[in-house]
């Protein structure tokens, strides 16, 4: 790709940015669009439809910047959670490791790239000058500049770990202070137990209180069965006037059945822990206790499985999943096609004279590429949450997790490995199946692919975020809802932020830039940029328009954290490479101890701060269980907790509340 291809992609992304910022601060003005761009704030009753129209709203302005940049962080802990909090600390950290790079790549790396002559360029025709002259492969080979490439290597790396131990304690520590700072809650006291043999002539229920007074006199509670509910949740979904009757006449003809699975609830937190942490009955298959959700968080079909089915599923998934990464190999091969115009014009003479056409030629090599890919890409995380939801996991929160999971290295191997190596599954399985050759071979093919990565930031990157701002087709709906019936749809959902889909694209774009920061820093700006947007953009919309619909006590940070270390190691192998490649043998062979000393650190923050998102340790669980004895409002708590996981289903006319937060399946007769 030319400077000129790169910069008609940017002036695009640009223009479409500055539209949709305007059109933002426009219609977030008008009397019937607050269900909109502040659907949170109404539900909360801190928002009203505005009055009537006047000229001033149509005046863009800049106002909703400095609302979302005033809060600190721990009014945004108050109103948002604690999720949203690591959230923001993901981007904050970003910004932290890339402005740092910035300054490395863009006034030492990059000049001194553009000023090597291995590329024989002419200098004078900057804009038809190729962007790999602004890359490492400029540099000429053995000369002495690429030790500077190597200093950076090292430098950067020191930081990039210095900051990630910086987050992983900082949002550790967090994570104990919101435990101590918090009610009681149910899942605190809670564990969910499965394979619960039941003698015959006895039920579920006596076989559960029978077991767990016996073996936890002096801390067990009270347990909740679970129950077949599939066949009303085929109702569940109307209306309840519509069918109360039949929802109360399946509900008596339902009550017997009962799944081999339970949550036992404890008088403390601790008991909570030691039942859940050690094996219940001699048979390891049979008592299995794992964390029970927040009651609100609780993915009840879960139950309506047997275990075969729940493990044919998994099977299933891991299938489904590989057929999609070969399926997607298809727009790959449309991207990689429209990038290399001489390749298109093989495929399709008929062209040639359109392609000729220098403004046609930019649009396509610059703009076109990314756009396809990052809109066949939007269709991954949905697709994903229905894969997850198969896996038989307990919690929303935890299907939204592995979901995030699955998306991050979908993306990592269709957008970034998949477009580096351009070629078939085979070809690309069989360069992992070479370890001795994956350096020479990444470092060949990923500085090549850098032009295409710059794009894909600006198209996917600026202009999803201000997309994001701009809510369109939520926008329509709205729209749509007001002509149809007149008015304004009163009853509304609040949205959850998305986080499946939106942190593994910021930890993506990491992945690019730490990849790409000694090879092209000429995507450090760009980068820069996003993440400035991003910091914004999503302070606003959690102040506005996200609400939390459950905590998952930051668990998403990990996630982070290994995907950032395996961008390190990446970043090690191709430098290895790299360097073997421009002839610089002795700088190839001291790179090596890099990568062992970033997986230390990694295994040593693992062991520091990953127990403490796993399971809270015995010395915060008794200390909240001595302040609960003043507690004057325990007793009650109690009394709830009995019915707190109780299938909303099942307990339509009987709603709980024992956090002070609704949920959108209790209703009351």
């Amino acid at each position: 790709m030319i400077l000129s291809a790169l910069l008609t992609s940017v002036g695009i992304n640009l223009a479409l940015c500055f539209l949709f910022f305007t059109l933002y601060s426009i219609l977030r003005k008008q009397p019937g669009n607050i269900n909109v761009y502040a659907p949170r704030l109404v539900a909360e009753g801190k928002a009203q439809q505005r009055g009537r129209f006047n000229l001033e709203s149509l005046l863009p302005t800049a106002s909703w910047v400095k609302k979302a940049w005033q809060p600190s962080e721990d009014e945004l802990l108050s109103i948002v959670g604690f999720d949203a909090v690591v959230f923001m600390r993901i981007l904050t950290f970003s910004l932290k490791v890339f402005s740092v790079a910035g300054v490395l790549g863009v006034f030492i790396l990059l000049p001194i790239n553009f000023v090597g002559t291995q590329l024989n360029e002419d200098s004078s025709d900057l804009p038809n000058k190729s962007l790999d002259s602004f890359s490492i492969s400029n540099v000429n080979d053995g000369s002495n500049r690429l030790w500077i490439h190597f200093c950076a290597a090292y430098v950067f790396t020191g930081v990039v770990c210095y900051l990630l131990y910086y987050e992983y304690n900082y949002i550790s520590s967090k994570r104990i202070a919101c435990f101590y700072s918090s009610r009681p809650q149910p899942h605190q006291f809670t564990i969910l137990v499965r394979a619960i043999p039941i003698p015959s002539g006895s039920t579920c229920s006596e076989t559960v209180e029978s077991f767990f007074k016996e073996n936890h006199p002096s801390t067990y509670l009270s347990h909740s069965v679970v129950r077949r509910t599939s066949k009303l949740q085929d109702h569940y979904e109307k209306k309840l006037e519509d069918v109360e009757h039949n929802v109360r006449l399946e509900q008596s003809s339902l009550a017997g059945k009962e799944v081999s699975a339970a949550f036992v609830s404890f008088k403390s937190r601790l008991g909570a822990a030691v039942a859940l942490h050690i094996q219940q009955g001699i048979n390891p298959t049979e008592w299995i206790t794992e964390r029970a959700p927040e009651p609100h968080d609780v993915h009840w079909p879960f139950f309506s499985s047997s275990y075969l089915k729940r493990w044919i599923c998994t099977l299933m998934v891991f299938a489904a999943c590989a057929a999609l990464t070969i399926l997607f190999l298809i727009p790959v091969v449309i991207v990689q096609s429209l990038t290399n115009l001489d390749q298109l014009e093989t495929w399709f003479p008929f062209l040639e004279g359109i392609l000729s056409l220098t403004v046609v030629s930019q649009v396509i090599t610059g703009y076109l590429p990314s756009l396809i890919l990052s809109t066949f890409l939007s269709f991954v995380p949905p697709i994903m949450i229905i894969f997850s939801s198969m896996q038989g996991y307990i919690s929303h929160s935890r299907i939204e997790k592995s979901a995030c999971i699955k998306v991050l290295w979908f993306t990592i191997w269709n957008i970034f490995f998949a477009n580096v190596l351009s070629g078939t599954v085979l070809y690309q399985v069989s360069v992992f199946l070479e370890p001795q050759k994956i350096p020479s071979v990444l470092a060949e093919a990923v500085p090549a692919q850098a032009s295409f990565f710059i794009a894909y930031v600006v198209t996917s990157g600026w202009t999803s975020l201000s997309s994001e701002l701009f809510r369109s087709i939520p926008l329509l709906c709205n729209f749509f809802k007001r002509v149809f019936s007149g008015k304004n749809d009163d009853e509304f959902e609040v949205p959850s932020i998305p986080y499946h889909s939106q942190i593994p694209k910021i930890i993506f774009f990491g992945l690019l830039g730490i990849t790409y920061f000694f090879l092209s820093p000429l995507i450090l700006p760009f980068l820069l940029v996003y993440y400035c947007m991003g910091y914004i953009i999503y302070r606003n919309q959690l102040l506005n328009v996200y609400a939390p619909k459950y905590e998952a006590g930051g668990r998403f940070w990990p996630i982070v954290h290994d995907s950032t270390i395996f961008s390190l190691v990446l970043m090690h192998i191709i430098a290895i490479g790299i360097f073997g490649l421009k002839k610089l043998p002795l700088a190839s062979s001291l790179i090596i101890p890099l990568p062992i000393l970033t997986l230390l650190f990694h295994e040593y923050c693992q062991k520091r701060f990953l127990p403490i998102f796993q399971a809270y340790p015995n010395e915060c669980l008794v200390k909240k269980d001595k302040e609960d004895l003043n507690d004057p409002t325990i007793t009650e708590f109690y009394e709830n907790l009995v019915t707190a996981y109780r299938d909303p289903v099942l307990s339509m006319q009987y709603p709980v509340s024992t956090d002070g937060r609704n949920t959108p399946l209790l209703h009351t007769a």
